[in-house]
């Protein structure tokens, strides 16, 4: 029979440590069986708001990987030794045990009690870690299995998507999932993701500003199943262009960073982006907004090579005249000629095929050297 919604629900009740890592988000160990995991716990999937505002922080299920793991948990003999986990609501209650040996001074002995939702409630944890095996324990046969859990106390979601990066950072996760992830994380990151943090969140304001000539054409991780066949650009061709621009002294990000204090400059970044990547589609209209199987140029090999021509290019523009977009303009022209963004043969890359080009690196090394060179040549032949 259904549960109403005034129903109560008996709470559940472990054996648990704590161990006291940080006063503000106490650690606990204990386990919860296979049948009871996902009544605790959602899995909070990367979505975005009407706003715009991300939302959650997991990848997709993984279908394959998923039943995997539910036929060995059907088989004979298991064993399961890795562990969820779990981002707990404040909510939750610990009751130390009495007696001196229940603290020797790393870790208390008590029970945890965490109460579960009536009606349509919201769960009082989030996985941080173990989304797919969450999934398939919540299919296999076994609904009474023991699953060791470690957890800890955190309502804001910033914090739970720390975590998650920092537990999968050498794991396989999407490099679009990471890549949208960072730029909503505010604590400090690992030295690789930092790196990626400012180049992200100036992709995903590329995507969302209408001003933007990438105005919802790239494709991100959060991106709804319906919008996908408008979104034509791999977002990390959009973030390894702009961080080599932003980390190499010759790129025209570069100057817009102060190394001594860390602070970028924003605004003059995606102004400079905005009127650059503007000009770029209005010389190459045939070869905008296609699918890369289509145009080279939404390729990322295209857009890494016309990123090393912005870095030419751009430094001789003053972006405060009102002539700037035309004066890109004419700079782009000088390249025209040689481009074959969606059909015939590049004639100085050996005749290579314009679709046989590939975002590899060294086809786009290649291609950024043909286009800066033919820019040069045609301009010192003006």
């Amino acid at each position: 029979m259904a549960r109403r919604k005034n129903d109560t629900v008996s709470p559940i009740q472990r054996r648990a440590l704590r161990i006291d890592q940080n006063v503000d988000h106490p650690l606990y160990m204990f386990t919860l069986t296979s049948s009871e995991l996902l009544q605790v716990a959602d899995i909070s999937r990367i979505s975005r708001d009407e706003d715009g505002k991300l939302l959650g922080y997991q990848r997709p299920d993984v279908r394959q990987h998923v039943q995997n793991i539910v036929d060995y948990l059907d088989s004979d003999s298991i064993i399961f030794p890795n562990s969820i986990i779990l981002a707990l609501s404040s909510s939750v209650k610990f009751k130390q045990s009495r007696g001196p040996a229940t603290d020797d001074g790393f870790a208390k002995a008590g029970t945890i009690e965490i109460h579960l939702p009536t009606g349509d409630g919201p769960k009082p944890a989030w996985i941080v870690d173990g989304q797919q095996r969450a999934l398939a324990l919540s299919k296999c046969k076994r609904r009474d299995l023991a699953i060791p859990v470690n957890a800890f106390i955190a309502d804001e979601v910033d914090l739970q998507r720390d975590q998650f990066l920092r537990v999968n950072s050498s794991k396989p996760l999407p490099r679009g999932l990471i890549t949208e992830l960072l730029p909503e994380v505010s604590s400090n990151l690992p030295a690789n993701l930092s790196a990626k943090k400012m180049p992200s969140a100036i992709c995903d304001w590329l995507n969302r500003e209408k001003s933007s000539p990438f105005f919802g054409i790239i494709k991100r991780a959060s991106t709804p199943k319906e919008q996908k066949p408008e979104t034509v650009i791999v977002d990390n061709s959009i973030v390894k262009m702009v961080e080599e621009s932003l980390s190499q002294p010759s790129g025209c990000l570069f100057s817009y960073r102060n190394i001594a204090t860390g602070e970028t400059d924003f605004d003059g970044i995606t102004s400079l982006l905005v009127v650059y990547w503007s000009a770029v589609r209005e010389v190459f209209p045939e070869a905008w907004g296609k699918p890369p199987s289509k145009s080279r140029l939404m390729h990322g090999a295209g857009l890494r090579a016309m990123g090393r021509l912005m870095d030419r290019i751009m430094p001789v523009i003053n972006l405060r005249e009102k002539s700037a977009k035309a004066d890109i303009i004419r700079e782009l022209k000088l390249v025209a000629p040689i481009c074959r963004w969606t059909k015939g043969n590049w004639d100085d890359m050996d005749g290579m095929k314009w679709n046989d080009v590939n975002n590899v690196p060294r086809h786009i090394n290649i291609l950024s050297s043909v286009l800066i060179r033919g820019y040069l040549q045609a301009k010192g032949n003006r």
